[in-house]
């Protein structure tokens, strides 16, 4: 299928090699039912760069011990890269220590850790989260478990029919039953930039706590976790060009420190006899038995490797391909494009007229 267009936009900007960051990506040489692979997926999951892939196999090949438990040379050097890798993250939200960022599975698990250790401990019936219209399954389910179990109530801040999120509404919705807000930095599905940062500001006016779920937001736009002042904040490894298998929940410490662990296990203990066990302070009382080693190197290279080309530079040539994907969109006879907040990320949602989405994405992958 070709869609011919009349628009002149040009899909390059000044200074910002793309085909030299094309060739960093082995993926995108592949060709798929014979012809070169266009790959429009990464908001689900993005392919990775040389660099995260030779780092990794390096790390295997090389330096793979088990970490915090041995006292051999191998295993210290493989807990140090697994430190150093914690340290990129911290510095990469500028979040106040390393001992802020814990490393999990992806951002589900992250963020249903935040609902069992704070919620089932903090909460209790009656007490308010608010969640939002846009919220990916992650940020909605774990939150339904939560009032099945403690009795919380949740509450739906809603978005206008072009996706923009409804701060006035939000806000009419807060109030001193509020304990918690649980909400998307950036729709996955709208790619609407919702603006957290005066999401936040309100609810610390009534007080509540504030976990984003920044899997979209921490690539396209980054965070600056101190200047934010939210409780949490949550992403997963592979949406940033790194491996999947590893995400990250950050927290402010003292909250961190008063939550009870999630799961038990090797590493996050203190001490251990047959009556009872105590707990390390975070992060380790929430990385529980052998954590994914080699996943958080890779993390750390993904995230060197975005430093190296610069968020911003990234950001301004994804707005010039979002301008110029649009108008070409907008040519086709029954397209409708879904969400045109007045602030986005280059995710773009449509349908054509009388065509099952299954049968376009079929169509456009023989093609």
């Amino acid at each position: 299928m070709v869609f011919e267009t009349k628009n002149k936009i040009s899909p390059n900007i000044n200074d910002y090699n793309i085909d030299s960051i094309r060739d960093d990506f082995p993926a995108l040489s592949l060709e798929c039912n014979g012809y070169p692979l266009s790959f429009l997926d990464s908001g689900a999951s993005a392919q990775k760069p040389s660099k995260v892939l030779e780092r990794m196999d390096h790390a295997y090949r090389n330096e793979y011990a088990n970490v915090h438990r041995g006292a051999y040379t191998l295993s210290q050097q493989a807990t140090d890269n697994y430190e150093n890798a914690r340290k990129t993250v911290a510095d990469f939200m500028n979040a106040k220590s390393s001992d802020e960022i814990i490393f999990t599975r992806n951002v589900t698990s992250a963020i249903n850790l935040v609902a069992h250790s704070y919620g089932r401990n903090f909460l209790k019936a009656g007490d308010e989260v608010v969640i939002s219209h846009m919220e990916h399954h992650a940020n909605i389910v774990p939150w339904q478990l939560l009032r099945d179990a403690v009795g919380i109530e949740l509450k739906i801040a809603p978005i206008d029919d072009a996706g923009n999120f409804l701060l006035d509404e939000f806000e009419k919705i807060l109030g001193p039953k509020t304990k918690l807000v649980a909400i998307t930095h950036v729709s996955n599905v709208l790619g609407t930039i919702v603006p957290i940062k005066k999401i936040v500001q309100l609810a610390k006016k009534v007080d509540a706590k504030v976990l984003i779920d920044g899997c979209q937001g921490i690539v396209h736009e980054g965070v600056d976790v101190q200047s934010l002042d939210a409780d949490f904040y949550a992403f997963t490894g592979h949406k940033l060009y790194g491996p999947s298998g590893i995400g990250v929940l950050w927290g402010k410490l003292d909250l961190l420190n008063a939550m009870p662990p999630y799961e038990g296990g090797g590493d996050m203990i203190e001490t251990v006899t047959f009556e009872k066990s105590t707990f390390r302070d975070a992060p380790a009382r929430f990385e529980a038995g052998t954590p994914p080693i080699v996943e958080a190197v890779g993390l750390a290279a993904a995230i060197d490797y975005i430093t190296s080309i610069g968020v911003n530079n990234i950001a301004t040539h994804e707005n010039h391909m979002l301008e110029y994907a649009t108008s070409c969109l907008a040519e086709i006879d029954g397209l409708r494009i879904i969400g045109n907040a007045d602030k986005k990320i280059g995710i773009i949602s449509f349908e054509l007229d009388d065509i099952h989405p299954h049968d376009i994405s079929t169509i456009i992958d023989s093609k």
